[in-house]
């Protein structure tokens, strides 16, 4: 397993806007990578959170980090289990904690925000559409074929790369849409603060991706801060320092999740 494909755990720093909360413990943000990559894609961000001071954890998520075949056998179940999980084991220690995530990690990072306690939700060009006419598809023709080429590297800056699966298996193109009506039929149960970062260019997500986080998020919970200078992996683009620069400002100004009232199933 090369260094990328590992899960990252990182402490935040001793000063900072997020080091300490009004109660006890430290901040920490629980932050998912997205479909076929790896915590490579993310890894910048997460070490922005923690030099301001936040608890950081990039857990690999199910069906990642070993070959794309292995993705084609795991469920939309394992990777919100794996997300919940994460979350509470980072509320069992910190009295503030908040779900992030690219792409499908936004997606996962808007459902862990539906059924746990967290104090906010930051999300990059979250995955809860598909932009390919063919993806809604992939049940049927998962059974045709196996693999495809994947949309990867969505990137204008030269020279970067998410490190993604050199293929991506159909079957699992059908978990990724199941997440994505599970995510969709959630979002009404959110009750904090959603700060999304939107590439107005995007290959991968479609538009409607975020139309649809508009309409079903409560009144009031959504920020949408566009992105000018990057594509799909905008993490990884010329737009990364907003996204960490922002991101600390917004969970900064967050209170403790604590009284939020979550489903815990």
């Amino acid at each position: 397993m090369n260094a990328h494909q590992r899960a990252l755990s990182l402490r935040g720093a001793d000063a900072g806007p997020l080091a300490a909360t009004a109660g006890r413990g430290r901040t920490a943000v629980a932050l998912f990578h997205g479909f076929t990559s790896g915590p490579v894609s993310v890894a910048g961000w997460a070490r922005a959170l923690a030099a301001a001071g936040a608890d950081v954890e990039v857990p690999l998520l199910p069906g990642h980090g070993t070959h794309w075949r292995d993705l084609a056998a795991v469920p939309a179940s394992a990777w919100r289990t794996a997300a919940r999980d994460t979350v509470d084991g980072l509320l069992a220690g910190h009295d503030r904690v908040v779900a992030a995530g690219l792409s499908m990690g936004g997606a996962l990072a808007l459902d862990a925000a539906a059924h746990r306690p967290v104090a906010g939700t930051v999300v990059v060009n979250p995955g809860l559409r598909f932009a390919s006419a063919a993806a809604p598809l992939a049940g049927i023709l998962k059974h045709v074929i196996r693999s495809v080429t994947p949309i990867a590297d969505d990137l204008v800056r030269p020279g970067v790369t998410e490190q993604a699966y050199p293929r991506t298996p159909v079957a699992a193109v059908q978990q990724v849409g199941a997440l994505q009506a599970a995510v969709r039929a959630g979002l009404h149960a959110v009750r904090t603060p959603v700060l999304a970062f939107r590439s107005t260019t995007d290959h991968v997500v479609p538009h409607s991706s975020m139309d649809v986080l508009g309409r079903r998020l409560p009144p009031g919970l959504l920020t949408v801060r566009p992105l000018y200078n990057s594509r799909h992996v905008a993490t990884l683009d010329w737009d990364a320092g907003i996204i960490e620069q922002e991101s600390v400002r917004f969970i900064a100004a967050l209170p403790s999740g604590r009284d939020v009232v979550a489903d815990r199933s």
